[in-house]
């Protein structure tokens, strides 16, 4: 008989809350019979929108929590005061045992502060960084870290490509990720200060497949399959690569429209840049797991409608089941 994964979801955050986080929980249930979700949240208001549509109601539970915190409030500070919020909420049914992971759209800020405070480090893990999935021509790669240590120091950056190195090779499936460190240039003496301490100590690790300086061009093109930086560089990386990818659709999509010659050429073209747009959709990934706590919390876009959270939800269970966690706590011990 199978395992059943209990999935703690924050129905009220997010842009689409709550009507996209509550259809992409009943997408999850349809699309796997091993998995219960807990929406937590406003109990009446997820009520009405579970309403509308057909589930096995016996794998969707609704937990009540009371209070949002919002985006514009200070992380710590909303976290400690709203104990029946549904972040915290949540976050306390994994810390419990009662959830094997989370998901939220809500404040990234939020999230992380509570995924340290409440659910905990697992031993050994210095700082846990945010490690989003970013397409590539060649696939994904997995940058870490994004958001969560801006002032991170060496060994901070050595414990994140291990991580992701666990991470790539047990839920992507690549055998022997290739990790890198982003810099300035491809020489060793290239960077500054962190960077330079940081190469050697991942030259000098065995257990992970360090080649190197990465450039953020080469990026892309796949150049490497984890990422590692600190938290500033990486969420620079993050937002232009995402802004980046929506200007450039917004000009093609204006010259595709530009004359009717050009719209005819769209209209044969647009299969071939429909399957070509959906290798650059990172979404089918899920959303960011905060690596290296004691259970799992996962944050996705706060833009996220149905399908993405449906995906977020499903990725959790594939970390459950890899036991990356027990993975990476084996990894960090055996490093002491």
């Amino acid at each position: 008989m199978q395992n059943t994964i209990k999935i703690a979801v924050d129905a009220m955050g997010g842009d689409y809350a709550p009507d996209e986080i509550i259809k992409g929980a009943v997408l999850a249930v349809r699309d796997r019979e091993d998995i219960r979700i807990l929406l937590v949240g406003k109990e009446d208001v997820i009520q009405k929108g579970l309403s509308e549509y057909d589930y096995d109601k016996t794998r969707i539970e609704v937990v009540h929590a009371e209070n949002i915190i919002s985006n514009n409030e200070a992380p710590v500070l909303a976290i400690r005061r709203k104990k029946d919020s549904s972040i915290v909420v949540a976050l306390n049914l994994v810390k419990s045992g009662e959830a094997d992971a989370f998901v939220s759209a809500g404040s990234t800020g939020a999230v992380l502060a509570g995924g340290q405070l409440i659910v905990g480090r697992i031993k050994g893990v210095e700082r846990p960084p945010l490690a989003p999935i970013i397409p590539t021509i060649n696939g994904v790669s997995l940058l870490i870290d994004c958001g969560a240590n801006v002032d991170a120091r060496p060994s901070h950056l050595v414990q994140f490509a291990k991580m992701g190195s666990i991470y790539m090779r047990d839920i992507i499936g690549i055998e022997n990720p290739r990790v890198a460190i982003v810099n300035i240039g491809a020489e060793e003496e290239k960077g500054n200060m962190l960077v330079k301490e940081t190469f050697p100590l991942l030259k000098n690790c065995n257990d992970i497949n360090f080649i190197g300086s990465i450039e953020a061009r080469e990026i892309p093109y796949g150049g490497a399959d984890v990422i590692v930086c600190e938290a500033f560089v990486g969420n620079v990386i993050l937002k232009l690569y995402e802004g980046l990818g929506m200007a450039l659709m917004k000009k093609i999509k204006e010259g595709l429209m530009s004359t009717t010659k050009s719209k005819i050429g769209a209209l044969l073209a647009k299969p071939a840049l429909k399957e070509t747009l959906q290798d650059f959709d990172a979404t089918k990934y899920g959303g960011a797991p905060l690596l290296g706590l004691k259970g799992l919390v996962v944050k996705t876009h706060g833009s996220s409608k149905g399908v993405e959270i449906r995906n977020s939800i499903l990725q959790c269970v594939t970390f459950t089941e890899q036991r990356i966690n027990e993975k990476i706590e084996k990894n960090l011990s055996n490093n002491e």
